[in-house]
């Protein structure tokens, strides 16, 4: 099957790793005489932008006739992190492929799919794949503004919307990421963040039965163990089925939250009597005060929340 590439580069992600992994990409992809066209993201969210006119004008579902030996397959890659990966799967249809090169800080969606590997390799992969395949991502509607998303990491409300909230808007994050420490951004603001944060009012609805917390100092949605860079906040969590896992640890006093942490870093803090998991189909959730919110690490700022969570197939090329 013959294929034409579309290379969606943010070279800003990852503090301009993006950048040096596009430049890596397009020189093997010259080397190897491939049929490309190269599109930069020049601010934010402005890959949306590019993968809704991509959409639009070059881009269609796997299922149509066009992938014939006959035509060339537009292939979609996305170059940059998974905030960058947030905004293109918001912007197309689920039966249109997207093929993924990590260049970001946190890179957990790619995490999640031990494909935490080099460019060239991860390049390789994506030539030698002759089909897509289906991954579930988080499907999220918001009933207040009657808002529908998609996430490929997770949804947060609470104390890692915070962190995500503190490191987006921090100066050290971009030099942190410039000398490839972005994991000391997380760890500043994290710190930050933990003495800050107070308890909050959630209602959770799932399986027929309904729960509520008075008192909730995290509360993520995922499909896969990872947020934050790396940490495993939901060990029993698959991104190969299909459902929602929903985490929600109560406040707790400062002391027993670094007791926590530690439990956190030996994956033991699914025991602990402050920490619920949840997982369904359907998750009804719903807040009672403003809290900052994080979706795939892309921060927004205090409101209150009615989500309805589920999941949604995906194609992606791998």
């Amino acid at each position: 099957m013959k294929f034409h590439y579309y290379l969606l580069i943010n070279p800003a992600a990852g503090g301009g790793n993006g950048q040096r992994v596009g430049k890596q990409i397009i020189s093997l992809m010259e080397g190897k005489q491939l049929k490309f066209t190269i599109i930069q993201s020049k601010y934010p969210s402005h890959e949306a932008e590019i993968a809704r006119k991509l959409t639009a004008s070059v881009l269609f579902s796997w299922d149509t006739k066009a992938k014939e030996d006959s035509v060339s397959f537009p292939l979609l890659i996305v170059i940059g992190g998974d905030g960058t990966l947030h905004q293109v799967i918001n912007s197309l249809t689920n039966q249109i492929p997207i093929a993924y090169i990590l260049a970001g800080s946190g890179n957990d969606f790619a995490r999640s799919l031990g494909f935490l590997r080099s460019p060239e390799k991860i390049l390789e992969d994506i030539l030698q794949t002759s089909k897509p395949r289906e991954l579930s991502v988080l499907s999220c509607h918001e009933k207040n503004s009657d808002v529908h998303s998609l996430c490929v990491n997770n949804i947060g409300i609470g104390v890692d919307a915070a962190v995500a909230h503190a490191t987006n808007h921090s100066s050290a994050k971009q030099q942190l990421n410039t000398y490839r420490l972005n994991a000391l951004s997380y760890v500043k603001t994290a710190l930050g963040a933990l003495f800050r944060q107070k308890g909050f009012p959630i209602s959770i609805e799932c399986n027929h039965q309904s729960y509520h917390f008075e008192h909730a100092f995290l509360c993520t949605a995922t499909n896969h163990p990872y947020f934050g860079g790396g940490v495993k906040i939901a060990p029993m969590a698959n991104i190969y089925e299909s459902g929602v896992e929903l985490v929600v640890v109560e406040s707790l006093p400062i002391l027993k939250i670094f007791y926590l942490i530690i439990l956190l870093g030996l994956q033991r803090h699914v025991n602990s009597k402050y920490f619920y998991h949840f997982k369904a189909n359907r998750i009804h959730l719903e807040t009672f005060s403003k809290q900052f919110l994080q979706k795939d690490g892309e921060d927004s700022s205090k409101a209150s929340y009615d989500f309805i969570l589920s999941s949604q197939k995906q194609l992606f090329w791998f």
